[in-house]
């Protein structure tokens, strides 16, 4: 039990600001303000407490936060381009360094009146996430998590993101293993305890395939249909799991307030 105490204590500290983060901003996102006023708030949010914004100059990405609106699938920029407007729908993705350990999570935001289809959409896709939560202990396989979430997704009628996944997270923002959100049953590595990772589905409401703009960043649905996604930064304990990212309010999916 030791050998991972000492990195689950700092983990928690870096999953609850960047939990902490997406319940500010919850608060704040709303028509008529663009992504980068969203990350502006975000990173001086993360740095007032202590902590640093993981993806800012993270292999040349130039911004704190990254902001996924609508067909984007995940890796959107923050830009003044464009305001958010009745209908939109906003993946916002924080990762928190504090004291050399990251935290890092997900959560999609609702702009006015959203469509029912992106309702039911992003209703599925924190469903499929948590389900894969609550099957995590010890002695269950990789497989198992990404079997969850496609079966379920793909019974309601959306499709799995193949290209992105999940992966291992602790000292390091991205290590192994690769959680892939689909797969089948009884395959992949053992989970063991003191492992840590995310889990992160990236669902559509079309087909499964996407492609990276030439900002070598954004990726978005070829088809044009609408994605959503949700993040959690989870721990393996010796008979269960720790969500190291829930937020201290009770916001889980929108509505929020």
């Amino acid at each position: 039990m030791s050998d991972y105490k000492e990195k689950f204590e700092k983990m928690r500290v870096a999953g609850k600001l960047a939990a902490q983060t997406l319940d500010m901003l919850a608060e704040n996102i709303k028509e008529g303000i663009t992504t980068e006023y969203i990350d502006k708030l975000g990173y001086e949010f993360i740095r007032d407490n202590g902590g640093y914004s993981a993806p800012l100059f993270y292999r040349g990405f130039t911004k704190s936060l990254c902001t996924s609106l609508n067909h984007v699938v995940c890796h959107g920029i923050p830009t003044n381009d464009r305001t958010l407007g009745d209908g939109d729908a906003l993946n916002v993705d924080v990762t928190a360094i504090v004291d050399g350990y990251y935290g890092d999570t997900s959560r999609m935001f609702c702009i006015g009146k959203t469509s029912v289809k992106l309702n039911n959409l992003i209703d599925a896709t924190y469903e499929s996430l948590m389900r894969a939560i609550k099957i995590l202990k010890p002695g269950i396989r990789l497989g198992d998590i990404g079997h969850e979430i496609q079966s379920y997704v793909e019974e309601k009628g959306f499709s799995v993101v193949k290209d992105f996944c999940g992966h291992g997270i602790g000292a390091t923002f991205h290590e192994p293993p690769n959680i892939l959100h689909y797969g089948n049953k009884n395959t992949g590595i053992e989970l063991k305890p003191g492992m840590t990772f995310t889990i992160e589905p990236m669902i559509n409401a079309g087909k499964y395939d996407v492609k990276v703009l030439n900002d070598g960043w954004t990726a978005v649905t070829k088809d044009k249909s609408l994605s959503a996604q949700f993040e959690h930064t989870i721990g393996i304990t010796e008979n269960g799991y720790e969500i190291f990212t829930e937020s201290a309010k009770g916001y889980s999916k929108p509505p929020y307030l």
